[in-house]
């Protein structure tokens, strides 16, 4: 066991591999909430495939039916089915007919008409299996002369496993447990400590009230935030552009109308304190 925990530090390495599904997938791919240049598509794509969570299109497919009709029976994985349902059970099971019919008046055609995409896609089960499973065993055996089934076990299977829980609970535990402080009627939640843990995505009643805002939430900071800290690192170095935010009277006005009065709570993480 000892060697196990050991061989990398997997939780730091893993919350890396996960920005290609917070900053790629999710943030940029599912919401084009900023612009990224070719080398930041590149890159991103490859810390997807590194999570092997589907390639792009379908991940995003998912995403945009889900926003459009969450928590219906049209959501792919509403909560509404179900806590284990939202989790995973959605993963193991035939998606509902509500879902494929939602699925056919989806306009895909950014996704179609860019080359990082179509790549991703084409060549899905090759790619995300030498990203995920190849380099991560190979990288500590070669460099490090770790054992390679330790190796394998930790940094690939282990991590990847960390990863998908962590983007499941996004679908499960935001959807359920946590504040709603911008609006009350929806069932995704804002909660602190897994915002932390899930690099800024458990700021989730925010993300849906204002799914274009390339932030995900107010609230920003590396601890808080590292998905936005991510982006902003980008945008200096000339490979991000053109953020989409929402304005702070449009966000006060939204949570003063339909907030659980929470808000209040995260004021001093909002200025910054």
């Amino acid at each position: 066991m000892r060697e196990l925990l050991n061989c990398v530090d997997v939780y730091p390495f893993g919350q890396f591999c996960a920005l290609g599904v917070t900053a790629g997938a999710h943030r940029l791919w599912s919401h084009r909430s900023y612009k990224a240049n070719l080398p930041l598509r590149i890159f991103l794509s490859i810390l997807f495939a590194s999570c092997k969570q589907h390639d792009i299109y379908e991940w995003v497919r998912d995403h945009r039916v889900h926003h459009k009709y969450s928590d219906t029976y049209a959501d792919p994985h509403s909560i509404k089915r179900g806590f284990f349902f939202s989790h995973i059970g959605w993963m193991v099971t035939k998606k509902p007919k509500e879902v494929h019919t939602k699925f056919e008046k989806l306009d895909l055609s950014d996704l179609e008409n860019d080359p990082v995409v179509r790549f991703q896609k084409k060549y899905f089960n090759i790619w995300s299996t030498f990203w995920c499973y190849i380099v991560p065993t190979f990288i500590p055996w070669y460099f490090w002369n770790e054992d390679p089934w330790i190796s394998f076990c930790a940094v690939a299977v282990a991590r990847q496993g960390l990863i998908l829980h962590y983007a499941w609970s996004v679908n499960s535990i935001a959807h359920r447990y946590g504040n709603k402080p911008y609006d009350r009627n929806i069932c995704p939640t804002d909660d602190k400590i897994y915002a932390i843990l899930a690099l800024g995505e458990g700021w989730h009643n925010y993300h849906h009230a204002f799914p274009w805002d390339y932030r995900s939430s107010e609230i920003g900071g590396f601890k808080y935030n590292m998905t936005t800290s991510f982006i902003d690192l980008m945008g200096k170095i000339g490979w991000a552009s053109h953020f989409k935010m929402a304005t702070t009277e449009a966000v006060k006005k939204r949570a003063e109308s339909k907030g659980d009065g929470s808000r209040i709570q995260y004021v001093g993480l909002i200025n910054g304190s």
